[in-house]
């Protein structure tokens, strides 16, 4: 596929990404994180499943792909989707929602990441980037869960948050499933990466108590919902 086409896909698929809370109980929560190995010739993906609420590690699973996407800023989940597939398909377990390290709704076409693989799966999906793709937003306050709503075109596409204090805030968003409420609920979000590397054998509490917060809500679909 070319990078022209990616785009078009993104576009036309974006509609088709479903931003409102469509979960039931969140029982199992899985971290995955994307890299890149031999020069980038190689995709990694490890993915870390844990449950609810005793945060026990139910298994974990790293997954490598030959990279078979360039490098396209805004395209980067063209790169990334097989390996993630590969390795939530390698799981016993089937995760009731995926934390990705990456974007979702904050995207120039709405597409990002979390969107994408929260779409082609079918999971509620939530999007926790380090930086910003694009946006705008105030500052939001120096402790620790301060939230600030980011902007693009005069639409909100998700938030600038937190998560620790004196550190600059983690942008998350909305991926499919869940709403922007959802993915701003969190008091504090650590880098996915925390759960998606194979080496840990817990879930920050940060993710817990987000994940619990989820757990508490059960909210009904929409008529008409897709």
């Amino acid at each position: 596929m070319s990078p022209a086409a990616a785009r078009d896909l993104q576009l036309s698929l974006a509609g088709q990404v479903e931003l409102i809370d469509r979960f039931g109980d969140i029982r199992l929560v899985a971290g995955i994180d994307i890299g890149f190995e031999q020069t980038g010739k190689l995709t990694r993906a490890a993915v870390a499943v844990l449950r609810l609420p005793d945060l026990a590690a139910v298994e974990q699973h790293v997954a490598r792909q030959p990279t078979r996407f360039p490098y396209v800023p805004g395209l980067l989940s063209f790169r990334e989707i097989p390996a993630a597939v590969a390795a939530l398909a390698a799981l016993r377990a089937t995760p009731d929602l995926l934390l990705c390290d990456g974007h979702g709704f904050a995207h120039p076409r709405r597409f990002g990441l979390a969107c994408h693989l929260g779409w082609l799966l079918d999971v509620p999906s939530i999007g926790v980037a380090k930086s910003r793709l694009l946006g705008t937003f105030d500052e939001p306050g120096p402790e620790r869960g301060a939230a600030a709503p980011l902007h693009d075109r005069g639409e909100v596409i998700g938030a600038a948050l937190r998560s620790r204090t004196g550190v600059g805030p983690v942008f998350v968003s909305s991926g499919h499933r869940a709403s922007a409420r959802a993915a701003r609920s969190g008091w504090r979000w650590p880098a996915p990466a925390a759960t998606g590397c194979p080496s840990r054998s817990a879930m920050p509490t940060a993710w817990h108590r987000r994940a619990e917060a989820l757990r508490s809500r059960r909210p009904s679909r929409p008529a008409g919902a897709q």
